[in-house]
């Protein structure tokens, strides 16, 4: 039951009739992929879309785990290139949300 004594079969006939269309979505995992490379990751999520208007929203639920780190051939790239040590080559890539240039570009000055 929803809050307010209203039936979830309720509460999609009256989404209907505000056109707005729910429907679940049937997924294995999904993949955030964040700025600085991390990865957020939902295996077997609950998602959910609801369309309204001609937009879609999703909602995702579930556990997640976090996995980390820049790619090493990234790491190897810029350490090279800028002529440092892969530690440095690697705060530089996180300085940088992993923005190969830029991070090259901030070790050669």
């Amino acid at each position: 039951m929803f809050p307010g004594g209203v039936n979830p079969k309720q509460m999609n006939q009256m989404m209907k009739q505000f056109g707005i269309k729910n429907q679940e979505v049937d997924a294995k995992e999904v993949v955030i992929t964040l700025n600085n490379g991390n990865k957020i990751i939902f295996d077997a999520p609950q998602i959910q879309c609801i369309e309204m208007r001609g937009e879609k929203t999703y909602t995702i639920a579930g556990a997640t785990r976090e996995v980390g780190g820049l790619p090493e051939e990234d790491i190897e790239m810029v350490a090279e290139q800028a002529n440092v040590s892969k530690e440095e080559a690697k705060k530089a890539l996180a300085e940088s949300n992993g923005d190969i240039a830029e991070a090259i570009l901030k070790l050669k000055k």
